[in-house]
Protein backbone atom coordinates (compact mmCIF):
# COMPACT_ATOMS: atom_id res chain seq x y z
CA UNK A 1 0.00 0.00 0.00
CA UNK A 2 0.78 3.80 -0.52
CA UNK A 3 -0.11 6.45 1.94
CA UNK A 4 0.07 10.19 0.98
CA UNK A 5 1.46 13.07 3.35
CA UNK A 6 0.10 15.69 3.72
CA UNK A 7 2.37 18.18 0.97
CA UNK A 8 1.30 16.38 -1.71
CA UNK A 9 -2.44 16.69 -0.78
CA UNK A 10 -1.74 20.57 -0.83
CA UNK A 11 -0.09 20.32 -3.49
CA UNK A 12 -2.54 18.32 -5.42
CA UNK A 13 -5.33 20.45 -4.34
CA UNK A 14 -3.69 24.16 -4.18
CA UNK A 15 -3.61 25.28 -8.06
CA UNK A 16 -1.54 28.26 -7.65
CA UNK A 17 1.30 26.05 -6.70
CA UNK A 18 3.86 25.06 -9.65
CA UNK A 19 4.22 21.66 -8.59
CA UNK A 20 0.23 21.27 -8.79
CA UNK A 21 0.04 19.45 -12.16
CA UNK A 22 2.41 16.69 -10.91
CA UNK A 23 0.80 15.90 -7.59
CA UNK A 24 -2.30 16.28 -8.86
CA UNK A 25 -1.49 13.32 -11.63
CA UNK A 26 -0.02 10.84 -8.85
CA UNK A 27 -3.00 11.32 -6.39
CA UNK A 28 -5.44 11.10 -9.37
CA UNK A 29 -3.12 8.12 -10.57
CA UNK A 30 -4.13 6.49 -7.29
CA UNK A 31 -7.38 7.38 -7.35
CA UNK A 32 -8.68 5.81 -10.40
CA UNK A 33 -6.55 2.77 -9.59
CA UNK A 34 -7.89 -0.28 -8.03
CA UNK A 35 -4.50 -1.01 -5.86
CA UNK A 36 -4.81 0.28 -2.35
CA UNK A 37 -3.74 3.38 -1.04
CA UNK A 38 -4.32 5.32 1.91
CA UNK A 39 -4.00 8.40 3.90
CA UNK A 40 -3.13 8.83 7.19
CA UNK A 41 -5.91 10.22 9.93
CA UNK A 42 -3.17 13.49 10.88
CA UNK A 43 -2.43 13.94 7.08
CA UNK A 44 -6.12 14.52 6.60
CA UNK A 45 -6.71 17.06 9.40
CA UNK A 46 -2.92 18.69 9.11
CA UNK A 47 -4.18 19.09 5.34
CA UNK A 48 -7.62 20.43 6.35
CA UNK A 49 -5.63 23.05 8.64
CA UNK A 50 -3.43 24.05 5.81
CA UNK A 51 -5.83 24.43 3.01
CA UNK A 52 -8.18 26.52 4.87
CA UNK A 53 -5.53 28.98 7.31
CA UNK A 54 -6.23 32.04 5.92
CA UNK A 55 -2.34 33.15 7.14
CA UNK A 56 -1.36 31.30 4.63
CA UNK A 57 -3.48 31.63 1.92
CA UNK A 58 -4.94 35.14 2.95
CA UNK A 59 -8.22 35.54 0.87
CA UNK A 60 -7.28 32.40 -1.45
CA UNK A 61 -7.73 29.99 1.50
CA UNK A 62 -9.96 26.84 1.11
CA UNK A 63 -13.43 27.03 2.69
CA UNK A 64 -13.94 24.86 4.94
CA UNK A 65 -16.81 22.96 3.20
CA UNK A 66 -14.42 23.00 -0.24
CA UNK A 67 -11.26 21.55 1.99
CA UNK A 68 -13.65 18.79 3.39
CA UNK A 69 -15.73 17.99 0.58
CA UNK A 70 -11.84 17.70 -1.40
CA UNK A 71 -11.10 14.72 1.58
CA UNK A 72 -14.22 13.20 0.72
CA UNK A 73 -13.94 13.42 -2.64
CA UNK A 74 -10.05 11.40 -2.50
CA UNK A 75 -11.92 8.81 0.12
CA UNK A 76 -14.71 8.15 -2.51
CA UNK A 77 -11.90 6.27 -4.55
CA UNK A 78 -12.03 2.79 -4.66
CA UNK A 79 -9.09 1.89 -2.88
CA UNK A 80 -8.94 5.30 -0.70
CA UNK A 81 -8.05 3.99 2.97
CA UNK A 82 -7.55 6.21 5.85
CA UNK A 83 -5.44 5.19 7.91
CA UNK A 84 -5.53 5.59 12.01
CA UNK A 85 -4.11 3.87 15.16
CA UNK A 86 -4.33 -0.02 15.05
CA UNK A 87 -3.96 -2.15 17.95
CA UNK A 88 -0.27 -2.63 17.69
CA UNK A 89 0.63 1.00 17.17
CA UNK A 90 1.49 1.98 20.67
CA UNK A 91 4.44 -0.39 20.50
CA UNK A 92 5.63 1.01 17.28
CA UNK A 93 5.66 4.38 18.18
CA UNK A 94 7.76 3.09 21.05
CA UNK A 95 10.39 2.04 19.61
CA UNK A 96 10.57 4.65 17.52
CA UNK A 97 10.09 7.93 20.31
CA UNK A 98 13.35 6.65 21.74
CA UNK A 99 15.39 7.71 18.60
CA UNK A 100 17.68 10.43 18.55
CA UNK A 101 16.19 13.55 17.06
CA UNK A 102 13.30 12.66 18.18
CA UNK A 103 11.67 15.39 20.32
CA UNK A 104 9.81 18.49 19.58
CA UNK A 105 7.59 18.63 16.06
CA UNK A 106 9.04 15.78 14.77
CA UNK A 107 6.43 13.61 16.92
CA UNK A 108 4.14 14.40 14.40
CA UNK A 109 5.90 12.74 11.75
CA UNK A 110 7.37 9.86 13.74
CA UNK A 111 3.13 9.33 14.69
CA UNK A 112 2.46 9.00 11.03
CA UNK A 113 5.18 6.99 10.46
CA UNK A 114 4.27 4.88 12.87
CA UNK A 115 0.56 4.42 12.02
CA UNK A 116 2.29 3.33 7.76
CA UNK A 117 4.30 0.74 9.27
CA UNK A 118 1.29 -0.52 11.32
CA UNK A 119 -0.57 -0.95 8.20
CA UNK A 120 1.90 -2.54 6.65
CA UNK A 121 2.61 0.47 3.90
CA UNK A 122 5.24 0.37 1.67
CA UNK A 123 5.84 3.60 0.77
CA UNK A 124 4.90 7.20 1.82
CA UNK A 125 5.15 10.03 -0.39
CA UNK A 126 6.02 12.83 0.61
CA UNK A 127 8.79 15.84 0.10
CA UNK A 128 9.56 15.76 3.92
CA UNK A 129 12.76 14.76 4.72
CA UNK A 130 11.76 14.50 8.71
CA UNK A 131 10.97 10.84 7.41
CA UNK A 132 14.78 10.05 7.06
CA UNK A 133 14.23 9.42 11.11
CA UNK A 134 12.32 6.03 10.75
CA UNK A 135 14.35 4.06 7.62
CA UNK A 136 12.09 1.21 8.18
CA UNK A 137 9.46 3.57 6.40
CA UNK A 138 10.09 3.62 2.50
CA UNK A 139 9.63 6.94 1.01
CA UNK A 140 9.40 8.74 -2.23
CA UNK A 141 9.31 12.75 -3.12
CA UNK A 142 6.61 11.89 -6.14
CA UNK A 143 7.26 15.40 -7.37
CA UNK A 144 11.10 15.40 -8.13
Amino acid sequence: MIALDTNVLVYAHRREGRDHARALAVVRGLAEGEEPWGVPWPCAYEFYSVVTNIRIWRDAASTPAQAWHQVEQWLRAPGARLLGETDGFVEILAGLVGRRGVRGPVIHDVRIAAICLAHGVQELLTRDRDFAIVPELSTRDPLR
